[in-house]
């Protein structure tokens, strides 16, 4: 079956084949593109997979792209000057079928309702534990993660969830639904109760929350390593304790040989705090001054805003766009 065509404008067409070739797997040939800059150059994509060919000389590929797509690639597409190559796969925010859940029993679920048990499970108990040495924000108390509120990004694979810890855990879906990575956002320094991605004119990765420290605030979330994992590659769980207890093994050593073991435990605590921390810190922060019951993000009069419901009668519109 053929799946793609394509001529170059430098080749007359005779309908004789001149060269055949097998691409490694048995995945389908979905698309094909000539490079408009280098005649000698043809992309074909298999699989999730992108083979770089010579026309002229159909040996094998010149160069390969493996991983190209999240899914399998649908089509190819060059600029026109051969320097930027555009990749449509599979992956998306297609999943009518699948249903979050949070509860107060400090759990996050997925559910496929053709099954009738979760796809998956995370547990933000579990995350407070395994992080022993979690330090509160000055005047905090200790409060477990309970799961308020639940939100997903209109790129359909980023999911923020606001507990009652003060933070907001993040997580990220990646292909067949499975979990692929866990982080959070110290957000409040009090319990959070409401998160809400914002789909603004630069990225659909803004995130309003708001928190029974009266707090309302807008977090640029591009660049966080669970948003985008390419950005600073991190463990999807982080065991600190198992780090610690190295080094407390190795106490009666000799120091040298605990400094190495020392140095690992510091980058662990170091690659901890990058995911679960936004160092930036919001990009707007309103004070509220009444504890946040309830956040909605709108469009106003083509403007974009929050609508903010607290302890009152009233409601209390924001303006967002002026970012």
């Amino acid at each position: 079956m053929l799946l793609s065509l394509r001529s170059h404008h430098d080749q007359a067409v005779e309908g004789t084949i001149i060269g055949r070739l097998t691409l490694p797997g048995e995945e389908d040939s979905t698309s094909v593109v000539f490079s408009p800059a280098a005649p000698g150059q043809l992309y074909v994509s298999h699989g999730d997979a992108v083979s770089v060919l010579d026309p002229r000389n159909l040996r094998g590929p010149v160069e390969e792209f493996q991983g190209a797509g999240e899914e399998e690639i649908n089509a190819l597409a060059l600029n026109d000057t051969g320097s930027a190559l555009a990749v449509a796969d599979d992956s998306g925010p297609h999943r009518p079928n699948n249903l979050l859940s949070a509860g107060l029993d400090m759990q996050v679920m997925l559910w496929g309702l053709q099954k009738t048990r979760p796809l998956w499970t995370l547990s933000l108990q579990d995350i407070a534990e395994d992080e022993d040495d979690h330090q509160q924000r000055p005047g905090q108390l200790f409060n477990p993660p309970l799961a308020h509120c639940v939100s997903v990004a209109s790129c359909g694979n980023i999911v923020g969830c606001a507990a009652e810890d003060g933070r907001v855990h993040l997580m990220r879906i990646g292909s067949g639904s499975k979990l692929e990575q866990q982080g959070a956002v110290k957000a409040h320094s009090q319990g959070a109760s409401q998160a809400h991605f914002v789909n603004l004119p630069s990225h659909p990765y803004w995130l309003v929350t708001g928190g029974n420290d009266g707090l309302v605030a807008l977090w640029d979330l591009s660049k966080h390593p669970v948003v985008a994992p390419e950005e600073k590659a991190k463990p999807r769980v982080v065991q600190r304790r198992k780090g610690k207890n190295k080094t407390k093994r190795k106490e009666p050593s000799q120091d040298k040989a605990e400094t190495p073991l020392k140095e690992e435990a510091e980058v662990e605590e170091e690659a901890a705090e990058d995911v679960t921390d936004d160092k930036s810190g919001p990009k707007l922060s309103i004070s509220h001054g009444d504890k946040v019951n309830w956040l909605c993000p709108v469009v106003l009069r083509g403007e974009h805003c929050v609508v903010v419901a607290d302890q009152s009668c009233s409601l209390t519109v924001y303006p967002l766009s002026h970012l």
